[in-house]
């Protein structure tokens, strides 16, 4: 009985062992593929959030562009209704004085030249020297005592180049004895009657160098209409 006994005791436990692995054997064949789905699902849920994230950043950027596009919308509108305003301002500008210009020019044969002066410009230039700034100071000095005055500012060049060219650059330099004038003196730009003839009045001959370079310049006339004052009261001189 006693060898029964222990060989019963000896199955006994060997079956339990084998239960046993086989039990492990069948837990873990069992929970690996949840273990499996958890990390894939885990791995899925990390992509989408990284998806979500991305897709966020996009849409913030998209947001941020179209604002920066929308901000710079309104500049430019902004831009454009100030050179409107800008625009406008210089065309009735003009328009004042074209008419203020017209009423000179229709009593100009009543205006005598009290005082001149002519300045002189490098090739191709259109700006003043010092010697020209020196020679507009002491003009400008018959200006405080002058009355119903108006300034012929007659712009001129050399024959070199064509006529177009020539009538601006004519035009840029009576302009900028204008600007000097009307800055440092604050002369009214009223009183000023501005001609751009270009090539086509030559003071000297352009066949020589010192000719084209007399050629090259602004002359400026003083003239007042003392005798006919109803003529410059109505071009408010």
């Amino acid at each position: 009985m006693k060898m029964n006994q222990v060989a019963l005791a000896v199955l006994t436990v060997a079956l339990i062992g084998s239960t046993g692995c086989a039990t492990k054997t069948y837990v873990h064949s069992q929970t690996a593929p949840i273990i499996d789905q958890e990390n894939q699902l885990n791995d899925k849920t990390a992509a989408n959030n990284r998806a979500i994230h991305d897709t966020d950043d996009r849409a913030q950027a998209g947001i941020g562009k179209v604002q920066g596009a929308a901000d710079g919308a309104n500049q430019n509108a902004l831009g454009a209704q100030k050179a409107a305003g800008d625009a406008q301002m210089a065309a009735n500008d003009a328009v004042h004085r074209a008419d203020t210009l017209d009423q000179v020019v229709a009593g100009l044969d009543n205006y005598q030249p009290v005082g001149d002066v002519s300045v002189t410009f490098g090739f191709d230039k259109a700006v003043l020297t010092a010697e020209d700034k020196a020679q507009l100071d002491d003009f400008a000095a018959k200006l405080g005592s002058a009355k119903s005055y108006i300034l012929e500012v007659t712009g001129g060049t050399d024959s070199t180049g064509n006529a177009d060219y020539n009538y601006a650059l004519s035009q840029r330099r009576a302009d900028a004895v204008v600007q000097y004038l009307a800055s440092k003196y604050q002369v009214s730009a009223r009183r000023f009657y501005l001609i751009g003839i270009g090539k086509d009045k030559e003071v000297a001959d352009n066949k020589t160098r010192e000719g084209r370079a007399k050629n090259r310049r602004v002359e400026i006339r003083l003239l007042t209409n003392m005798g006919k004052p109803e003529v410059a009261s109505q071009a408010g001189l």
